[in-house]
């Protein structure tokens, strides 16, 4: 149970519900990304729980959100709500690997991507806005994106 706390299924008057591990505040260097959870409706709250939980517990990212009840007009699937797990740098492939672990662990068995926070703020959305792709069942990733080349 979620006790006091809002379930998102429930809310409508905020479009997200945040949770932040303590003592592991998120970055913003630019670098912040997250995995993107698409979860049934039906199972919304339960998944929350317990990624939120584990987001406590310091064995996911630094932080994570739930999109509620709230109509969005981003919304591509009404029968689906996403859960975004952040890390703190999305080329830091060994902990975007190891919260992919934790998140299969917490059964999230599901083909899930990764998006970085500079790609949200620069709109781009749908197919093209994957980093990383992780097929189901799966504990590694592809990259969908190039790097930018350093210069100098």
């Amino acid at each position: 149970m979620l006790g006091t706390e809002p379930r998102p299924t429930e809310l409508t008057d905020k479009w997200w519900i945040t949770v932040e591990a303590p003592d592991r505040a998120p970055r913003s260097d630019g670098n912040i990304g997250k995995w993107l959870v698409f979860v049934p409706v039906r199972y919304i709250d339960r998944y929350w729980e317990i990624i939120r939980q584990a987001v406590r517990d310091g064995t996911l990212g630094p932080a994570a959100k739930v999109a509620t009840a709230r109509p969005n007009p981003r919304q591509t699937d009404p029968t689906r709500r996403v859960i975004a797990v952040y890390t703190v740098d999305w080329t830091d492939e060994d902990d975007v690997q190891r919260v992919l672990g934790a998140l299969r662990s917490l059964g999230v068995t599901w083909r899930i991507t990764y998006k970085t926070d500079a790609d949200t703020t620069n709109s781009i959305y749908g197919r093209h806005a994957a980093t990383y792709i992780s097929q189901s069942g799966s504990l590694q990733f592809a990259s969908r994106k190039q790097r930018p080349t350093r210069m100098g």
